[in-house]
Order: structure tokens, then sequence, then C-alpha cells
């Protein structure tokens, strides 16, 4: 086990202008488990690419412990790498794909047998170590890429979307399974993932990252509650939190007319701009009653998934713009669908950004 330092660690790729990983700072405890999030090409798998010696440091430095590992070659950086597509050896038996990197590497063949039961009891693989991965499932050839993975008693684990060729069900399943085994382990993992789900259930810290820039790094519900810019309060969180542009007032920011108090101090960073992008998650919102006076929507779809129900609908910011706004409501009183309701919000939960920059506003 050791800690990860990515100490503004660059990689450009050939023939294009910007770093896909740009000077990247990342201290990574001892450990620690933590989950790289971003929309496709933010620079997640080459980050980690990177860290496992796959893609070349072109500036700065990467360190593993107390060793700079930025030019050393994948084998001797002691991790082990999980791919999504398993990459496993379709003539080789589960016990002799887990134990194929151990051979390469001359340990003897007790030991590698002693490892490979282990890990095989830790993945509950027993049953199947005498099986060509051919006559495995997905989950079950997930499980053996892990095993392969432990038995090589690795400082770090580098695990590249090992989940997204699982269905939703087995996906669930198998990430509580990887979180639990890490917590066992101990062992200091950097997980990449285009599943903020995923992140926010998985890591000790999410790391959110986009072209290439990192942009803010903290424990899953801190980035929740308290997102760094619009970038991360628009991809973090499920759905998505709702964000648009609003007039500023002499005592708060107005919404079709409904006007929510912010203190003029949080607004005072904004200059001369009479608009402040304004963030408000689906579970903020709450439906008023018809004398009450609130946001006026129009109901287009109502997705009830049982134990809550969404609202997705449309807000007119004025008479020539909308926008679509979505709301976590009771699904025992869900609305109906063409029907229209009015939204409260509770001003402590009212997130507020620049416009142009998209940074935060309150502290």
């Amino acid at each position: 086990m050791a800690r990860v330092t990515f100490d503004h660690a660059t990689h450009v790729y050939p023939d294009s202008d910007r770093a896909a990983v740009d000077e990247l700072d990342l201290d990574i405890e001892d450990g620690e488990f933590v989950v790289l999030v971003g929309p496709s090409g933010c620079g997640k798998s080459t980050s980690l690419r990177m860290l496992a010696g796959l893609e070349e440091v072109d500036a700065g430095a990467i360190r593993i412990g107390d060793r700079d590992v930025s030019h050393v070659a994948p084998k001797d950086r002691h991790i082990a790498m999980v791919f999504q597509n398993y990459a496993l050896y379709p003539h080789m038996t589960v016990a002799e794909n887990m134990g194929f990197a151990l051979k390469i590497a001359r340990v003897s063949k007790d030991e590698r047998d002693r490892r490979v039961e282990e890990a095989a009891k830790m993945l509950d693989l027993e049953p199947f170590l005498g099986r060509k991965p051919k006559a495995l499932s997905g989950g079950q050839r997930q499980r053996v890429a892990m095993g392969r993975a432990i038995v090589r008693q690795p400082q770090v684990f580098c695990m590249d979307e090992p989940l997204s060729n699982l269905d939703a069900k087995l996906r669930v399943a198998t990430r509580t399974q990887i979180a639990a085994l890490q917590r066992r382990l101990g062992i200091t993992t950097v997980y990449v993932t285009h599943d903020q789900v995923e992140a926010m259930t998985m890591g000790d810290r999410v790391v959110v990252l986009k072209d290439g820039v990192l942009q803010q790094v903290d424990r899953p519900l801190a980035l929740y509650d308290r997102p760094a810019n619009a970038f991360v309060a628009g991809f973090i969180g499920s759905p998505a939190m709702n964000l648009f542009d609003a007039p500023v007032t002499a005592t708060g920011i107005a919404i079709d007319g409904y006007e929510v108090p912010v203190a003029r101090d949080a607004l005072g960073r904004l200059g001369s701009t009479e608009l402040v992008t304004v963030g408000i998650r689906p579970e903020s919102f709450r439906v008023i009653g018809a004398g009450e006076h609130g946001v006026p929507v129009r109901v287009d779809v109502v997705e009830e998934l049982g134990a809550d129900a969404y609202l997705h609908g449309e807000l007119a910011l004025s008479a020539e713009r909308a926008v679509p706004v979505v709301a976590r409501v009771d699904p025992r009183r869900a609305p109906a669908k063409g029907s229209r309701v009015s939204l409260a919000v509770d001003p402590e939960r009212v997130h507020l950004f620049v416009p142009k920059t998209g940074e935060r506003l309150v502290a």
C-alpha cells in the first residue's frame, strides 16, 4: 500500500493542440478509494493510464509512495490494472488466469496456488476455478479480473470502468462488492467511471474533471452540497441540478415573478451584471397550494419510481424564454401530465454561480 501523488502531471496526445490532462495536482492517501469522474474526453482514463505507465507523463511527475514513477516501466510500478473488458485468456481456466501474472514473475507454484485460493475464497470464485471464461457470466468474469489483480498484492489498484459491461442490476451488486473488498484489503485504489452514481456511492473522495482540468475533489456529500462551480453542480446528482440564469432584484432573484430572497452580500461579486446563474436540486422544490405564491410550471411528464416521483416540466423565465425543470414530488399525490402547478423553493438550498465563469458565489 502507498500514497499516490499527481504533481502537475500533464499529458498531450500527438497532433493535439491541448493537453488531455492539464497539470493535474492530486494527493491520494494510503488505503484511500478515489474515483475519477467526468464526461467523455475529460481526461479521467488518461490520468489513470499515466499512473499505470500506459501513457507518458509529458510534464510534472507521478509518485507512488516516495518513488517517482513517471518514467518507470508499468511492470515495475507495483500496480494492478482492472479493465472494463476483463482481458481474460479464453484458453485458460479461472485459476490459470488469476495466477498467470505470478507465473510470469516466476513465483513458486505452491505460493501461486495459495494466493489464487485466498483470492477465490474472498470473491466467491472457488466453485469456478476449473472453468474457462466462456462458461462464466459477466459478473463472474469481472470477479476473475479482480482476483487476478488481488493475487499480485499491488501497492495500488487501477480500475478503468470495470462495471460498464454489466447490466444495471449486476452493476449495483458488483459496485457494492468492490467497495467492500477495497475496505477489507486496504489497498489504495484509483477508480475511473463516467457514472456519477457509481462515483458517489463508492469513493472516499471523488475527483471531477472537465477538459483535462481538475474542477473539484471532495467527499461525495460535500460535492453534492457545495459544488465549486456550475459544471460540478450540474454533473453531480441524479436527476441533475436545475441550472438557469435569472435576474437579480433589490432583495434577491426573480423567477417568473416569484422572488427568492438572497442576501445582497452574496451577490456582491457579480459586479454590474443583471443576471445570476441559479442552481436548484429537484428535491429542493415543493408543490404548493393554489392560494400560495410560487413558480408556475407546466407539467410535461411525471416519472413514477415507487418511493419517488419526478415532475418534468417547463418554467417560463419570461414571455420569450422557458427552461426545462425537474422537481421531486410525492408519488402518491403526483400532478397529472399537462396540468400546471406552483413550486416553492427553500432559499437556504439555492446555489448561485457567476454566469460567465460558473464560479460559486457563496463560499
